[in-house]
């Protein structure tokens, strides 16, 4: 069964810009909710969706963060060239990470990392999660379960690669937070079983500005932007947005 692949989106409203980023396994649907709200509030977002992503568990394991990064300044340049000067970044989990080195490579109005790692200690619970993805997305093709556990432990096998380099980027971005001088609103759900949550406090004691904030959500595990305090966080995220010193 073939299964629609989704899309990149951008829904265009006022001057000020927000590029939303998802997450490792992820794709824009996890962000397009936020996306449609702040459209609402008078914000243009854009979306892109990494290589690799919204498609087969084996077209993943073919990538790696330097792709997704290289995916993420190409997003960020299609936004100024559409005319948007001024863009602040939100990330979720490995969108997070590529969205704080992005504020420390380009001119960037503001961060919000979201349930973002700081730590290469969650290695099984990424392994577990990946295996999650790509069980669910064989269930979805309909394939025979004897296929799919064959397939499954080939992709495991096949896997190690990107997972060494996932660990290698996210020590690359943890040394680089104390560069990132953009205003910071760092978003940790307290119930996220995917990362170490001292990652949050780690960013939000490094940065280098004095303009951050942190914000815990009691009720939420990791896919935040989804969950159930997803309203009170795109309110959170507005009123962050709107503290800032934009030209217009």
């Amino acid at each position: 069964m073939k299964i629609k692949q989704p899309e990149p989106f951008t829904f265009e409203a006022g001057s000020r810009a927000v590029l939303l980023l998802h997450g490792f396994t992820g794709h824009s649907a996890d962000v397009r909710m936020l996306g449609r709200y702040l459209q609402k509030k008078g914000y243009t977002s854009h979306a892109p969706i990494y290589r690799g992503h919204g498609v087969s568990p084996e077209e993943l394991i073919k990538t790696s963060p330097d792709d997704w990064w290289e995916d993420v300044l190409q997003a960020y340049h299609h936004v100024k060239d559409l005319g948007y000067d001024e863009i602040a970044v939100a990330g979720l989990s490995m969108g997070g990470a590529l969205g704080l080195k992005l504020a420390n490579c380009e001119k960037v109005k503001a961060t919000i990392p979201m349930c973002t790692p700081m730590f290469f200690d969650n290695k099984t619970q990424l392994t577990k999660g990946f295996h999650f993805f790509a069980k669910q997305y064989k269930q979805f093709e309909k394939k025979d379960a004897t296929i799919i556990e064959r397939e499954l432990n080939q992709l495991m096998e096949h896997s190690t690669n990107m997972f060494k380099q996932i660990g290698a980027f996210i020590k690359e971005v943890h040394d680089i937070v104390d560069m990132v001088y953009t205003p910071t609103m760092v978003v940790q759900a307290r119930k996220d079983g995917m990362i170490n949550p001292e990652s949050a406090n780690y960013i939000y004691e490094n940065v280098a500005t004095d303009d951050k904030i942190i914000k815990w959500y009691e009720h939420s595990g990791h896919v935040i932007t989804l969950d159930k305090e997803k309203d009170v966080l795109h309110e959170d995220i507005y009123t962050f947005l709107e503290s800032l010193n934009w030209e217009q």
